[in-house]
């Protein structure tokens, strides 16, 4: 690693915390069998990693990946901001393609591990497939992948079309990931759900009635957030009511 990316390190260490490490490793469940389990921590707050990473926005990227590859959880976070920063200033097309195959070759060799890098890039880089023509192709192999990470990262892609006013990706993925077993899935699931009917409120209730007897009761619950009290407890009530009993 070169001086600049030991620099960011040494940013990163001048900032952190021992006092925060446990409340961190207990939040991101680092424990035994724990989805994050092994992953490290040194104690950085959000914040502060997003100011770091404006400072090393033109980070080779080859340092870069060696940031991202790196045990500490803090270091990752922050490398995979600096790429969602370059992806926002850089929009050229070539530009846009390296950082996403860059990404994709960090998620599917497991560096992008946990709920929070996820949801801090996938809705950015996720971006780059609306102009691909194979997006559904590739968002339905991450649905369907062993990888927890790369389920969660299919759902949240589709956060980029959302913001495009386009619904089809987060209905058909929501559907392929209805009987996933994970609680961060059917929490995405749920998340996304939310978001679409933000815009299309009434697709929302028509996927609703196709299939709230089938959602987990955290996708139910999360989709229908914004809804009335009353409204939220007829769905929950009539879910409940007509549950299919594959669940």
């Amino acid at each position: 690693m070169n001086e600049i990316g030991v620099d960011l390190i040494n940013d990163l260490l001048a900032l952190a915390s021992h006092s925060r490490i446990e409340n961190f490793s207990r939040y991101h469940k680092t424990g035994p069998g724990q989805y994050g389990e092994g992953d490290r921590f040194i104690g950085v707050v959000v914040p502060d990693i997003r100011k770091v990473a404006k400072r090393y926005i033109d980070l080779p990227f080859v340092e870069l990946e060696e940031i991202i590859n790196s045990p500490i959880h803090e270091e990752r976070l922050c490398g995979l901001i600096i790429l969602t920063l370059r992806y926002k200033r850089d929009t050229d097309q070539g530009s846009r393609k390296k950082i996403f195959t860059l990404y994709m070759k960090l998620l599917r060799s497991g560096h992008v591990n946990s709920w929070d890098l996820v949801d801090v890039t996938a809705p950015i880089i996720g971006d780059y497939l609306l102009e691909q023509p194979d997006h559904m192709e590739q968002l339905e192999k991450l649905a369907k992948s062993k990888s927890l990470w790369q389920r969660r990262c299919a759902i949240v892609f589709t956060f980029a079309f959302l913001r495009k006013g386009i619904t089809t990706p987060t209905i058909a993925v929501a559907k392929k990931l209805l009987d996933d077993q994970h609680d961060l899935i059917h929490k995405a699931v749920g998340w996304m759900l939310r978001e679409m009917g933000k815009i299309e409120p009434v697709l929302l209730q028509t996927f609703l009635t196709e299939h709230a007897h089938q959602m987990p009761r955290t996708s139910l619950r999360y989709s229908i957030e914004k809804f009335p009290e009353l409204e939220r407890k007829e769905w929950l009530a009539k879910a409940s009511t007509e549950k299919s009993p594959r669940n």
